[in-house]
């Protein structure tokens, strides 16, 4: 299964938990704690929420998932992949990938702040499409 295989490339160990988690996170793109914890319930009735967040974070630390923070509403989670912007609609709520080179942005941070910039998270909001033709 590829989800075990992503967890051992990142030297986790595949429990059926976690690969619940992963499937989930592929499946739905971006997924809030709320949601995650309602859908692994029903697969694993006697999960804690605390054991949800504690294979959430340990699966952060080893940069197989990461946190998606969106103001003004809860943090999703999403699979590590390339780097890429977030663009959410106001209205729905629909969260979506932009690819997004932030090498430029962070050569010019560390030029003009002298930080040692390494990451950037970038969460665009406006309406979407669908919501604009309503």
């Amino acid at each position: 299964m590829k989800y075990e295989h992503l967890l051992k490339q990142h030297h986790l160990k595949a429990t059926p938990q976690r690969i619940a988690i992963i499937g989930l996170m592929q499946r739905e793109g971006h997924i809030s704690i709320d949601d995650l914890y309602s859908a692994i319930r029903n697969k694993f009735s006697s999960i804690s929420l605390a054991t949800l967040y504690k294979n959430v974070h340990t699966m952060m630390n080893v940069s197989l998932i990461r946190e998606v923070k969106i103001p003004g509403q809860k943090t999703k989670y999403e699979i590590e992949k390339e780097s890429h912007a977030h663009v959410m609609c106001k209205i729905c709520g629909e969260l979506k990938d932009i690819p997004f080179n932030p090498s430029t942005l962070i050569k010019d941070t560390i030029d003009v702040s002298q930080y040692a910039a390494d990451e950037v998270a970038i969460v665009v909001s406006g309406v979407c499409p669908v919501c604009q033709k309503k």
